[in-house]
């Protein structure tokens, strides 16, 4: 019987797709760049996960990434998601892919994704043991220059593939169960 403290975390937000399986004797991700292929990709490496994992093809939540990130990419991971959560009865929670930028494990950390046209995706966070634990500055669409400006020196993850492990652990401690999707 699958163990349902085990938590499939799936980012499509960026030209990566990101994946992650976090449980009690379990901390797997992989990241692979799929540039716009995203729906070809998505179900033969969430089956490779859980056979380099050695687990059956089931979990007890899902975790998805909310974007900001292309319609398309978000589509089929919220789709994709939506869909298992479906077939295995279980929660599908969502959360900011920017929640899932940066390496930082303590402190205060800014992360942006380009929005084209002088603008980021922003937010500025508190980390405590790598998850977010306030929003200094809340998820939002900004001028370069003014989110510059928030910065003001914080340590600054711009344009970076989302961390599986990071939105796992995110998703596990505030996911929410009502979300929607963030478009660039």
């Amino acid at each position: 019987m699958p163990d349902d403290r085990l938590t499939l975390a799936l980012d499509t937000a960026t030209p990566h797709l990101s994946l992650a399986l976090l449980g009690p004797d379990v901390a797997l991700s992989r990241v692979v760049e799929v540039g716009r292929a995203h729906a070809e990709r998505l179900p033969q490496e969430v089956q490779a996960l859980f056979q380099e994992a050695g687990l059956p093809l089931r979990a007890g939540r899902i975790v998805v990434g909310t974007g900001p990130g292309s319609y398309t990419g978000l589509r089929v991971g919220a789709s994709y998601a939506l869909g298992l959560g479906r077939a295995w009865t279980v929660p599908v929670l969502g959360v900011s892919s920017l929640e899932a930028l940066g390496d930082m494990q303590e402190g205060e950390l800014a992360v942006s994704m380009d929005a084209r046209k002088g603008q980021v995706y922003g937010a500025i966070y508190r980390l405590q043991q790598g998850v977010v634990s306030q929003t200094l500055l809340p998820d939002g669409k900004y001028p370069l220059a003014e989110f510059e400006a928030h910065v003001d020196g914080r340590p600054w993850t711009r344009d970076q593939a989302p961390d599986p492990l990071r939105l796992a652990r995110a998703g596990v401690q505030h996911g929410q169960p009502d979300w929607t999707l963030s478009y660039l």
